[in-house]
């Protein structure tokens, strides 16, 4: 099951990226995470993990698996069915930057997850690029 959600704002794409792909201070800026915690030192790189509370969501541990500096990351948290991938991309375009965030629910249990969470998923997402939008704008 996959959900995405695209915002366009009107800030440079390096502050955006800046902002979106600064994963420690992300409960800064939005309601829908509570707390992050890098399990690693230095900057967000492949391999690197994180620990990352979210309200009604598990506790769920990170790890990037594609960077793309400036421009993307994606990381991969496991659960016992679940495999969820979510995906940040920033792309500037001549009627501002583009940011998408995207959520990726797969394995066994995936789908069950995946529908069971929707509507919260949609609106964190939703939420997450608005509050974005907001903090890099200001």
């Amino acid at each position: 099951m996959r959900f995405d959600h695209s915002t366009t704002v009107n800030a440079p794409a390096e502050r955006v990226w800046a902002v979106f792909s600064d994963v420690a201070h992300w409960p800064d800026w939005t309601p829908t995470v509570e707390s992050v915690e890098r399990l690693d030192g230095g900057d967000l790189r492949v391999g690197a993990r994180t620990r990352i509370r979210q309200p009604k969501l598990p506790v769920a541990v990170w790890e990037v698996t594609e960077l793309k500096d400036g421009e993307y990351f994606e990381w991969v948290s496991r659960a016992p069915g679940i495999k969820t991938t979510g995906g940040h991309r920033v792309v500037s375009t001549p009627e501002g930057t583009v940011v998408t965030a995207t959520i990726i629910q797969e394995g066994p249990l995936g789908w069950i997850f995946g529908k069971l969470y929707a509507k919260l998923t949609k609106e964190y997402i939703a939420t997450e690029t608005a509050c974005l939008k907001k903090v890099t704008e200001a």
